[in-house]
């Protein structure tokens, strides 16, 4: 029922704001090094030094986005990750124009046939299954295949009693198949709900951006919600909320400190933090590391 492969994810082009950094080193000769611009602080840091940090500024703590193949990196073991449904793939319901190659544009950039990948792995240990969404994929929009995949990897951690974990960052439902989209709402919902009835843990991870139907059903129904340092979260944007209402919104509006301050998530972690937070609450809910008792 739920396909699995085997998956190392492959290196992919980083998503830095490309640079220079030009300096002369100790025998007076310029190097010249690709580099990081923080779009935050304006701090210029080496790619290398960068992607150590985990793609997070040293300088102000600004979490760049990542795609799937670098957050399965570094939150699950090595080599404990298997895909479910890798090869399951978008159609065009409502014939939206253009729709088709712009999927096909994805998967090429992406490495992967839908804005999100799905699969089980352990965590430190802890076997979980994961749902991780990509912000290069069409803004990680929500359409079927999207609804689907998570569906099952919910079921399958209901069935299989394991905690689920799904990063979303996400842009919300995908327009191109219209009222198809909006379904994936209710029916990832339906399975937090059973998989919250049986009695097992889901954590959202919310990452940047997560905004529209994907804020509105299932990334704001973990039992536990933890955001990464300075995402944005909402349902509408920040432009049309103002012009809406003939208001103007505070600055941190729609931040992670700000939606945790009203007690829309349970914690803000660091990047660098996530995993050894995850094998903390996996402990503390009562579940046990592979082989462990």
């Amino acid at each position: 029922m739920y396909p699995e492969t085997n998956t190392l994810p492959k290196q992919q082009p980083r998503p830095f704001r490309a640079g220079l950094l030009i300096y002369f080193d100790k025998f007076a000769k310029i190097v010249i090094m690709s580099d990081f611009t923080c779009p935050q602080c304006k701090t210029l840091v080496p790619a290398a030094d960068f992607e150590k940090l985990l793609w997070v500024c040293g300088n102000c703590g600004y979490h760049s986005r990542i795609g799937w193949q670098d957050r399965l990196r570094i939150t699950v073991d090595e080599g404990s990750f298997s895909e479910f449904d890798s090869g399951m793939d978008s159609g065009n319901p409502i014939s939206f124009p253009d729709y088709e190659d712009k999927v096909r544009e994805s998967q090429t950039k992406c490495g992967t046939k839908e804005a999100i990948v799905t699969g089980k792995g352990t965590i430190q240990g802890y076997p979980a299954v994961l749902g991780v969404m990509d912000s290069r994929f069409m803004m990680a929009s929500m359409g079927s295949v999207v609804g689907e995949k998570i569906t099952r990897a919910l079921e399958y951690a209901t069935t299989n009693k394991l905690p689920a974990i799904i990063f979303s960052a996400s842009g919300g439902a995908r327009m191109q198949e219209g009222i198809f989209s909006l379904m994936q709402m209710a029916k990832t919902s339906g399975a937090v709900a059973r998989h919250n009835q049986a009695g097992q843990l889901y954590i959202s991870v919310v990452c940047d951006p997560t905004t529209g139907g994907v804020t509105a059903s299932f990334a704001m129904l973990g039992d536990i919600i933890i955001a990464e340092p300075g995402v944005t979260i909402g349902f509408a944007g920040k432009r049309v909320i103002e012009s809406t209402i003939g208001a103007t919104l505070p600055e941190r509006f729609q931040t992670a400190e700000f939606v945790h301050e009203h007690g829309f998530t349970d914690m803000v972690v660091a990047r660098q933090e996530l995993p050894a937070t995850l094998a903390r609450l996996f402990k503390l809910h009562g579940y046990t590391p592979k082989g462990g008792k």
